[in-house]
This record gives C-alpha cells, structure tokens and sequence, in this order.
C-alpha cells in the first residue's frame, strides 16, 4: 500500500472517529414523537403533555403527543415498542402497561424487560385508603383490628380489575392479613360516587381523585399508599408508617424506549428529562396536578420498573387476578 493511500486511510479514519461525538451531541435533530398509550385529557396525557412543552424548548425541536388508546394500554405500547431505536419515539410507560400488565395477561404481546430501556421517571400518582365518614376507624390501625375482630364484613371498591387501585388493595390486604370483600367498578368516577353515597364504605384511589372529596369533607383518609407522605396532605399517615414497613403501591409514569436504542442517546435523553424534573417549577405543575415529579434517571428506574414487574406478579398470582 502506497504512503498516499495510507495518508487518506487514516484522514478517513480520524474523520469517522471525530463524527461518531459530533452526531450524538446534535439529538435531536428533526421532531420527536412521544407516544401516550391513553386518551387526551387523561392524567397520563396532561403530565405528558408538559413534559413535552419543556422538551420542546430545551431541544430547539417539537416534541408531538400522540395519543393511542385502548386495549389496557397494549396498543400504544406496542406501537413504541415497535418505532425505530433512533431516540425519535418515546413511549411514556406506566404502572398499568409496564408494572402491572405482565402479571395479568396470560400472552402479553411484549416484554417490558425484554423490549425496553428504561429512559427515567417522570411522575409518580400516590394512591390512598379513603373511606366514607359514617366508618368509625379513622386509622389503619383502628380498621385493621376491626377487619380482623369481624373478618369479610368491611367492603372495598376500586377502579377497574388489574389497576394499579386494584393491586395495591390486594397488597394491603395480604401485608395486614385481613379479609376485606373487594367490589370492582368501571373507573374511579362511579366508585366515588358510590362511596360519597355510602354504598360502599372504603376505597383505594388515587390522590388526584380523592383529594377534593377530602378537602370538602365528604370522606375521610385512612392513609397514603406511597412510601413517604406527601405535600398535598402532610399529616396523612402511610400505610408503611402505621405498621407494614416498606409497604408501596403508586401509580407512575416514565419515559422507555425501544431496547435497541444506542446508550448514548437513552442517557442524554434521561438527563434531559431529568433536568426539567428537579425545576421547582415543574415539580410544583405536576403537585397542583395530584402527582409527584419522579427524576430518577435510567439506572435507577430500570431497577425500580423491574422491581415493579416482580412485585405486582406476584401479588396478581396471590389474589388470582387476571386481566378479561
């Protein structure tokens, strides 16, 4: 090989090695796409939606929110799980279609382990026992040793068989060992009004939901399902505080992406959103919203979201839940 030859072989080289930096600092370079697996107006689709408006900004690039709903979320995901790995679609996963779903689908169609890497978190929804006023137990205490004094005579409603509600319910039952008679409904909507009415006397719903009924006063918190107590309703009690350390059951939502994308991206991706997160601004949006901002970058939520996998498998198999 001639010593001109040799010269351009190396200029190539050097050129490719100098490119490889250059193009992964400019993502994103052209629209990105984040897929909501929810209708618009859903709080999954609002939290996405200002993550969105924030992206957009940083990145100098749209970032479109493309709402695919139905089917228990499974549509939508797939829809991420099959775009291109190049970083240009995120899916914003959650609790139900990353969490809970691989427990309770016989054949799932895809493998939230398998088939994506974890971006970050983004928010995270706290879940907690209400119950109607006329209840005399104003304590987990206080409801745990009557559920144990007069086993099945104490109802429960929830949102929907295999929802987060759903799960979490079951996972107090177990770590308390009480039999509490579950009543399943089709969205949180129509169970509070059954238990604003006093049909029913306890249920596990979301802090977004449950939070006005408590500041009016119709019902009453028994106690918080996250693992600390949170802004909105400082002096509620957690489940874990009142007896079951340890005890977690939330609603959350972050960002994965298709398994192939390069690391480089996937990271850049994580701190960027992770970034908008931690803004005091941001995290007080997502508060007046009835969530928490999640920051945890993609190590972290990647341990969380396996965690979760495992943990809401198990629980599903114990109470014998199964999706329709």
């Amino acid at each position: 090989m001639n010593r001109s030859l040799l010269w351009l072989l190396a200029l190539s080289l050097a050129h490719g090695l100098a490119a490889g930096p250059a193009q992964a600092q400019v993502f994103p370079n052209k629209p990105v796409r984040m897929i909501v697996p929810f209708p618009p107006g859903q709080a999954t689709d609002i939290v996405a939606r200002m993550l969105a408006e924030r992206l957009t900004t940083v990145w100098n690039q749209t970032v479109i929110v493309d709402n695919r709903a139905g089917g228990g979320g499974v549509p939508g995901t797939l829809a991420g799980r099959d775009a291109p790995a190049d970083g240009y679609t995120l899916l914003l996963g959650t609790s139900g279609t990353i969490g809970v779903n691989p427990g309770i689908y016989a054949k799932l169609a895809y493998d939230p382990v398998k088939d994506f890497a974890m971006v970050g978190g983004v928010f995270t929804v706290p879940l907690m026992l209400v119950a109607h006023p006329s209840l005399p137990h104003n304590t987990v205490k206080e409801l745990v040793d009557a559920a144990k004094k007069s086993p099945g005579t104490l109802n429960w409603a929830f949102p929907g068989t295999g929802t987060s509600q759903h799960l979490t319910g079951e996972l107090f039952k177990f770590r308390a060992g009480i039999d509490l008679v579950g009543i399943p409904y089709k969205g949180s909507g129509p169970a509070m009004t059954d238990l604003l009415g006093g049909q029913v006397t306890l249920m596990m719903d979301s802090l977004a939901s449950a939070l006005p009924h408590i500041k009016s006063g119709k019902i009453k918190a028994i106690g918080m399902s996250s693992s600390a107590r949170v802004p909105q309703l400082p002096d509620v009690p957690t489940i874990a505080e009142s007896g079951y350390p340890g005890f977690e059951g939330v609603g959350w939502g972050g960002l994965v992406i298709p398994i192939a994308t390069p690391r480089d991206i996937v990271e850049k991706i994580g701190g960027d959103v992770r970034r908008i997160l931690l803004d005091p601004a941001m995290q007080a949006r997502i508060i007046e919203r009835g969530a928490i901002a999640d920051p945890r970058g993609p190590a972290e939520f990647t341990a969380f979201a396996r965690a979760e996998v495992v943990k809401w498998g198990e629980i599903a198999k114990k109470a014998g839940i199964k999706a329709d």
